[in-house]
Formats: C-alpha cells, structure tokens, sequence
C-alpha cells in the first residue's frame, strides 16, 4: 500500500474501490493468470484438438505495471533479445493495481497514488510518450504525523529533525548519538525494523516516525518487517559504514569518486524531493505502455499450466476467448502475485513454490471520501489552504486508519472547486479485521478518526466516492524474505529451469518506483541468457 509521507520514494498500493452507492463486498485478491500477444514476427500454427500453437522469445505472465515495464524494457534498452515478445494478462484490463477513476470533477486512485521520479521511472515515462502529461508535487509540501492530538509536520531529512516539536529534546540527543554510532553494536543476526531502529535511533523515533512510515509504505508490522529487505539503503548504512552517518560520508565519498554517468537528456528535472503522477492519473502509464506493445498484449489469457520442454524452453498453456492456446517459449518472466506463481509453479518445483507460498499479503481498505472545503480545521490550514502530501497515524494515537493523502492538494484537477479529496488507508498486518467490515463501517471509521485531527467535528457527512478492499494488498518483506526469495529462485535454478524468471514487487520493491527499476533488471537478466542462448 505504500503511503509515502516521511519520504517521497514510496507510493501507496492498494486494491480497487466499489462504486458509490453500492453494497460493499471484499474482493477477491488479483490473479494475473496472464495474457499472450503476438506481434507480426511471432509464429503460430493450429495443432489437433482445435487448439492453436504460438511460438515466442519471452512470454511475461502478467500485464499489471511490472510486466508492462519489463516488457517495454525488453523493446527499448534490448531489442534484439526478445523481438517475438509476449505479455499475457488474465483480466480484460492492463495495469494490475493500478486503478484510477474519474467521476462528477473527481479523479482519484484506487491503487498506488504517485511515485518517486527517479531517472528509471522518467525514462519509462518519457518512452511511453508521457513526458508532457507528467505532473510534479510541490517539492515543499509538508507531511504530518498525528502525536497527542495534534498533526505535526515531519523533517524531510535527518538534520532538520531538531528543528521540529515531533520529538523530545531527549528523543532528538539519543537520535544524534546512535545515528553517529554511539549506540548498541549489531546483534549479528538479521533484524526485524523496529530492533534496528530503536537500537541504533531510539524509542522516539521509532514510535513517532518510523512506526507509522512502515504502516503507510507496507501496512505491514515493523516487529515483524526485515529491516534489510525492508529499508535495505539505511540498513547498508550501517553495515557499510559501522554507522548510519559513517555510512552516509562514505556513499557520498564512494559517489565523487565514481565516474559520473551521462544523464539521458530527454529526461525532465524535477527540483527537491517530490512525487510524480499524469494528468489524467497513473492509469496512463500501462495505458501508453500497452498501446506502444500493441499486439504483443493479450487480454482474458489465462495460464492453466507451464511444462518444460525436452527440446528446451517452456510450453505454456492458455484458456482464452477464442479456445485453448499453447506458447512454446524460450524464456518466461512470471510477474504475478507470489501466492499466484507458488500456484503455477508446483508442478515444476515443489520447494520453489512451498517457499513463495510463505510471502504474507495482509488486506487493506483504500476509502476516497470528499469534503466542502470550509470542513478542514482552522489550524490544519496553510495561507487558508489545506497543503501538503497528508498524513500517517501511529498504532498507539487510537485511531484505525493508517494515514491520509491529501489527493486535491497534492495534484491539480483532482476535485471540483470547493472540494479537498482525502485518499484513506485502513486495514494492514495488525488490523486484519477490515475484512468483516462493510462498505459503510469503513467509511464511518475513516470519518470519525478524521474528525479527531483534521475534519471540524460539527462538519456535514463525507462523500463517498469509492471503497476499495484488497484482500491481499501488499507483500511483506518480513524477516527472512530474502531467504524465501533464495530458495525459490535457487530451486527453479537447480532443478533446470533456466530461462524462468520471477518479477514484480515481492521481488523488487513494494513502491511503484521500484516496480519499474526492477523490471529494468530483470529484462537485463533475460537479455543476458537469451545471449546465452543464442550460442547453445
């Protein structure tokens, strides 16, 4: 779910709403059993039994945004690795988890929110012909974390943290200290986040800043959320540097001395840490990537099956609309759910699959609700408007939701004039309870926490816009995520399965940034044994 508040690298990803007025039901969790296409280069052939034989470079089960990207990735930075590319997708849409809808003047999301602009992410953008529908946050915006009744802004880097009244002085002392090393020495073993930053920044971090972060960036549990697989950059801090500011002197030293890559100068600059989305909201993205791919996307492709072939590669079986397909493929980059692949991926391998089958996704509620402007607290305005990125809410402040964006505040053209769009997030790792939750009960929990910090007690009824639940929302990158990872990859490696590869963000990173970084990677890897197999 990733509500990036604290930091502007996160993005939120949650499930997809329900329409107004309509009774509530829990949606069953996305299966991107896939979807083949087929480009004028890709062969095909009827075989016995009515079905139809296709054959392909590289099939990409799964049309959500990291198979769209590793799929453009593929066509862009390797042209020649893959020309008879396939991406398959279950349902009758491209995206996954991105959703975005647009009704009466309001146009909000009902998955991630935003992304972080990283050069990666801009270079996707600009390739899907998307660089003038490309909309910046205001780098300035403040984000607020609910302490003792009230929204307190948050530093946007460690060193403003003592101009701020989030934390004690005493809390700030012992932040500086640890952060410097002078603090507990590692225990030697992998920790979870909440042993690793209350050991190395203190009690007062951890519950004022960190806590809610990992509620809004995983909805996940930070006793529980593997401080390396999690926030894997601030853990090599550490261990790179013996502190989290040694280690930071020691990546800037490390990135004077490094020869300074060329910048693509199609790429725009964005100024100070910001956020990104589209003009009409980050449904363009797989939009524009799926119209670029053109017949290469195939939609209502359902995978029932993947066998290995004798003579190498990889036959995959497909239920669509028009009958039974089988893709005989020389490579497979699997970018569904983990808990979909463990599925698909039995028959080849047992411990592969018993080891994805252990990734947790916890349910979250995404609730998009609008109020008249004149409903915002006096004191939660700046210059007489609501400004900022939003808000998170510790577990201990007695609220239920998780945090807010402010979504019309945020972007231009998000609701009509008079109106704020607030995006809430409810539910996660330590609030499975959503789930026996009407419609109407989460809106009503969203309201009340709301009216307690930033909507004024007597204000009239929200408007419901839309009540999403995903049932399994987010992959939890828990202790031990990355062994799971080891061993499912290792297993399919050693079984020879070659040319088999896993994708998505329980293997790249929950944020829709890191979704996109990855898939750059992973269309190296397959450019990389495709080589290889061009020579076999």
């Amino acid at each position: 779910m990733e509500i990036s508040l604290l930091r502007s690298t996160t993005q939120l990803l949650v499930p997809s709403f329900s329409k107004p007025n309509r009774r509530f039901h829990a949606y069953k969790p996305l299966k991107l059993r896939c979807s083949v296409a087929g480009g004028p280069t890709v062969g095909s052939s009827k075989i016995e039994g009515g079905g139809t034989t296709v054959t392909a470079d590289c099939v990409i089960v799964g049309g959500g945004i990291s198979g769209l990207c590793i799929a453009q990735a593929l066509v862009t930075k390797h042209p020649d690795a893959a020309p008879n590319l396939i991406v398959t997708e279950a349902k009758d849409r491209v995206g996954g988890n991105i959703i975005t809808r647009e009704e009466n003047g309001f146009l909000w999301e009902e998955g991630p929110n935003s992304f972080q602009p990283s050069d990666p992410m801009l270079t996707m953008v600009v390739d899907s012909g998307l660089k003038d529908d490309l909309v910046l946050g205001d780098p300035n915006a403040p984000r607020f974390v609910l302490w003792n009744g009230k929204l307190r802004p948050v530093p946007s880097k460690l060193t403003d943290l003592p101009f701020f009244d989030l934390m004690s002085i005493g809390g700030k002392i012992r932040a500086g200290f640890g952060a410097l090393g002078i603090r507990p020495s590692p225990p030697g073993r992998e920790e979870s986040v909440e042993e690793f930053v209350r050991r190395n920044l203190g009690d007062e971090v951890f519950e004022r800043l960190i806590e809610p972060f990992c509620s809004g960036v995983y909805a996940g549990d930070p006793s529980k959320l593997s401080m390396k697989a999690a926030f894997g950059k601030v853990w090599k801090l550490e261990q790179n540097g013996g502190s989290i500011i040694g280690g930071t002197f020691k990546a800037i030293q490390e990135r004077k001395k490094a020869p300074k890559a060329e910048r693509d100068p199609r790429l725009p600059k964005p100024k100070g840490q910001t956020v990104g989305s589209f003009r009409k909201g980050l449904r363009m993205l797989p939009e524009a990537i799926s119209a670029r791919l053109g017949s290469k996307v195939k939609l209502s492709w359902k995978l029932s099956g993947i066998t290995k072939l004798d003579s190498g590669g990889y036959n995959l079986t497909y239920e669509t609309p028009d009958g039974v397909v089988s893709v005989q493929s020389k490579s497979v980059v699997m970018t569904v759910p983990s808990h979909v692949a463990s599925s698909l991926l039995r028959p080849l391998s047992e411990s592969a699959a018993n080891a994805l089958s252990k990734l947790y996704y916890p349910p979250v509620a995404a609730v998009s609700v609008s109020y008249p402007k004149e409903s915002i607290r006096t004191e939660c305005l700046i210059d007489g408007e609501l400004k900022g990125f939003g808000q998170l809410h510790p577990r201990t402040q007695g609220v239920e939701t998780l945090g807010t964006i402010y979504s019309s505040s945020l972007f231009p053209n998000r609701a009509p004039p008079g109106r704020v769009l607030l995006l809430n997030y409810i539910g996660g790792a330590t609030n499975t309870g959503i789930l026996s939750k009407s419609e109407g009960e989460l809106v009503e929990a969203v309201d009340r926490d709301l009216r307690k910090m930033l909507i004024k007690p007597n204000s009239t009824d929200p408007l419901k816009l839309g009540v999403r639940v995903w049932p399994q929302a987010i992959p939890q990158f828990l202790v031990g995520h990355f062994d799971l990872l080891d061993t499912a990859k290792s297993s399919l490696t050693s079984s020879g399965y070659e040319g088999l590869f896993l994708g998505g963000n329980y293997v790249a990173g929950v944020a829709l940034g890191r979704c996109v970084e990855g898939a750059y990677e992973t269309s190296t890897e397959v450019n990389n044994f495709m080589s290889k197999y061009a020579y076999k």
